[in-house]
């Protein structure tokens, strides 16, 4: 069973660590353990409760009153709000309880309530990306069980291809050729196949390589095939020097493609980007991005 600091805590539920202390001290609605060198973790148990507590707390709910239920209750009460809630926080919250309790029941009922409200495409980019934002770093730190983040990540990449595989292939002889690829050794690839979603539904062709792409099979796809442009996203396997002697060598090496790069790393750098890479920051600065193509 995974184990939580007081920071994770904060992360995974979005509620201070200066709360969660206050509602420990003064209800004691969690009880942390300590190990044999006295450091205080919380179990699966008290993140998956003080998340319910957070959704009635949203709800309306004073933390005074929430203390009084037993487990029982507390779940009943949070049933209530569980398929008709609109609010983000508190469906990424039920995200959050359905990875650990690796509930794929769970996880389709809010997936699809959400696209039910909001269409496939806002659902997305206003739940699905906060909450892999919200969990990324834990899983970075090794925080999460790997059967969690693998248990959550493939339910999503089936409901990403099915959309992918949904869409028309492109028949407009203007449309322009995207090759997407991460970079060799990355491996998150859930957000490049939301940006090759929405390419493709924008009418572009894509041409899609997937992870963990060595550099010189993409050279030898680029001779192949005629490219406009290149996307691609770093979120952990390259920082540094090491991103920006990257970023330089695909501009020197593509320098008639327009190159967009997405991911956490890009966003953290502070080095300046040469003339033909582009940041992509969002879902939706790309659709912007899109609509001048």
């Amino acid at each position: 069973m995974s184990r939580y600091s007081i920071r994770e805590l904060e992360r995974l539920s979005g509620i201070k660590a200066h709360t969660i202390r206050i509602w420990e001290k003064r209800y004691e609605v969690i009880k942390p353990k300590r190990t044999q060198t006295n450091i205080r973790y919380y179990s699966e148990h008290d993140l998956k409760k003080l998340l319910n507590i957070a959704i009635l707390n949203r709800e309306g709910w004073k933390i005074s009153d929430i203390s009084k239920l037993n487990n029982k209750e507390l779940t009943e009460k949070v049933m209530r709000f569980t398929y008709n809630s609109k609010d983000l926080e508190s469906q990424i919250e039920k995200l959050v309880i359905a990875m650990v309790d690796l509930d794929e029941m769970k996880f389709d009922q809010i997936l699809s309530n959400a696209i039910m409200h909001e269409g496939f495409e806002q659902t997305i980019i206003k739940l699905i990306f906060p909450f892999f934002e919200r969990i990324g770093l834990l899983w970075q730190t090794g925080s999460i069980n790997p059967a969690q983040e693998h248990f959550i990540s493939n339910l999503f990449r089936q409901k990403l291809m099915v959309a992918i595989d949904n869409l028309k292939i492109p028949d407009n002889k203007d449309a322009k050729t995207f090759i997407l690829f991460l970079p060799e050794d990355e491996f998150h690839e859930l957000g490049l196949l939301f940006y090759n979603y929405l390419i493709k539904k924008s009418g572009q062709c894509v041409i899609y390589l997937g992870s963990s792409v060595p550099f010189n099979d993409l050279i030898e796809t680029a001779k192949l095939i005629k490219s406009n442009y290149l996307f691609t996203a770093v979120t952990t396997a390259l920082s540094g020097n090491k991103l920006k002697d990257y970023v330089q060598q695909l501009s020197e090496t593509f320098p008639k493609q327009i190159i967009f790069i997405a991911g956490m790393r890009i966003h953290e750098a502070d080095f300046h980007l040469p003339g033909n890479v582009e940041k992509i920051s969002s879902p939706t600065e790309l659709n912007e991005r899109l609509k001048s193509i």
